[in-house]
């Protein structure tokens, strides 16, 4: 049985007065896919003992994710982050000792839903000396002697600007590294929790250099009051940095205490913005309200590789030429 979710979010109330609850645009209603898909895989994650940001961070794609596509985002290093960012609905505090045969468990997961491109991102382990790389990494290698064919992304924290750590993931050489950018220089430090700007920028310029033909994806959510204009100077200084993939979507107030909605964009300024990604040189771009990092990635990865090779055959052509 199908069904739409309508949620109420909070918006910054003028000086003085009461705070309002306003309704989320239409085009934010939530369409609920409880079928066996959705319940199969709810069932596996607890069996298996596993975490997923699609549940711990309230993403609004689960249903979709889960009952239609059979996708899922597993998150390794526990469930519990060192930091509490102002826009993220995971728990802060002080987190268990790693859980060594947890890449193994995820492997074998990947292999019983047949999965053909696999997202792994993790919260923030500062608590540890490697940030949690050696977990990475060895998911990483666990996933491809299950799963040979199946492509993986990972999603990692900064790492706290170590750059051994980094490496350490690299060498594993995942299909996609992507770190998030979240938000515009100016709103950073108020969103973010110890993160900085320019940390993000030079862990994926980094990554880049490391590994060239590993694609590097960052994603970037709006309405916390940021202006068109540092829209724009962030995708320019993602693609300064040799960002290939870009995501942009809506942020969403998960809860009271969270930083409160500034704007609702529509559908059309995200295909607008879209179009400016694409003319900015990204191999792909996929924006929208309710897109995530991670929000059809399987689509993504295929995307930049077509782009990668169109390219390729380009430098190729023009090398005979001269």
């Amino acid at each position: 049985m199908e069904r739409m979710e309508s949620v109420n979010v909070s918006c910054r109330p003028e000086r003085g007065k009461k705070s309002e609850h306003i309704r989320k645009p239409e085009w934010l209603n939530i369409k609920l896919n409880t079928n066996e898909n959705y319940r199969g895989l709810k069932k596996l994650m607890r069996e298996q003992n596993l975490n997923t940001v699609c549940e711990e961070a309230r993403c609004p794609n689960i249903h979709e994710c889960w009952g239609e596509r059979r996708t899922a985002t597993f998150m390794i290093l526990g469930a519990t982050c060192t930091r509490a960012c102002r826009f993220c609905a995971v728990n802060t505090g002080l987190p268990n000792e790693l859980d060594l045969a947890e890449p193994e468990r995820v492997a074998d997961s990947v292999q019983l839903m047949n999965l053909k491109h696999v997202v792994v991102t993790a919260v923030a382990r500062d608590d540890q000396k490697d940030g949690g790389s050696a977990v990475f990494a060895e998911t990483i290698r666990a996933i491809r002697r299950k799963n040979p064919f199946t492509t993986v992304e990972v999603l990692p924290s900064d790492m706290g600007g170590v750059y051994e750590n980094l490496e350490r993931l690299m060498d594993a050489k995942p299909d996609i590294l992507n770190h998030n950018i979240e938000t515009v220089r100016r709103l950073t430090p108020r969103v973010r929790a110890r993160a900085t700007y320019d940390r993000s920028l030079e862990l994926l310029r980094r990554a880049n250099e490391m590994y060239p033909d590993i694609p590097t994806k960052s994603s970037l959510m709006l309405g916390l009051g940021e202006t068109h204009e540092e829209i724009l100077e962030t995708m320019d200084d993602l693609r300064a940095n040799n960002v290939d993939i870009m995501t942009i979507g809506q942020y969403l107030q998960p809860t009271k205490k969270h930083l409160v909605v500034q704007k609702y964009y529509t559908p059309q300024e995200f295909g607008e913005l879209r179009k400016i990604a694409m003319s900015k040189g990204f191999s792909h771009c996929e924006a929208g309200p309710l897109v995530r990092s991670s929000y059809h990635a399987d689509e993504q990865v295929n995307a930049a590789a077509k782009e990668r090779q169109r390219l390729g055959e380009e430098k190729l052509e023009k090398a005979l030429q001269s």
